[in-house]
């Protein structure tokens, strides 16, 4: 097989996408793991989901850690094995929590609910989106690593 032409320069773009996720990841959970109810007082619009539990908030906050690790990794190391299960995670994550924000839009602005819809898709295409440039920058030969 051959590397489609302009496909195998991705590494930095695949990089940058997983960076992005990892801040994400990685400012949310942290806040949630170490100060549930700043978080929950001060992140917009969390205030529209039901009554604050410490627990759900610490339990959010160590999942989402997880999967600041694993983007992480993926991040340093950009390997199809790192990066596709890393972006995996975030997008089984990210799908859901995006329908919630969906159809949970009651007592919000137009413009919180504009804020979470974009911020939401975003986020989950960029997951994607990293897995598909991953599957395409890799479709040569299993013998030939892309750059790290």
């Amino acid at each position: 097989m051959r590397v489609v032409a302009g496909l195998s320069g991705m590494t930095p773009l695949i990089r940058f996408g997983l960076f992005i996720l990892f801040v994400v990841e990685f400012v949310v959970g942290l806040w949630n793991q170490v100060f549930p109810a700043s978080f929950y007082d001060n992140f917009p619009t969390v205030d529209l989901t039901p009554p604050y539990s410490e627990h759900y908030a610490r339990d959010f906050g160590g999942a989402t850690l997880g999967i600041a690790l694993l983007l992480l990794i993926a991040l340093i190391k950009p390997r199809a094995a790192f990066v596709i299960p890393a972006a995996a995670a975030y997008t089984v994550f990210a799908l859901p929590h995006f329908l919630f924000h969906l159809g949970h839009t009651h007592g919000a602005t137009t413009s919180e609910v504009a804020a979470l819809t974009f911020a939401n898709a975003f986020v989950l295409l960029v997951g994607v989106g990293v897995i598909v440039l991953t599957v395409l920058r890799d479709r040569r030969s299993p013998a030939t690593e892309p750059p790290s």
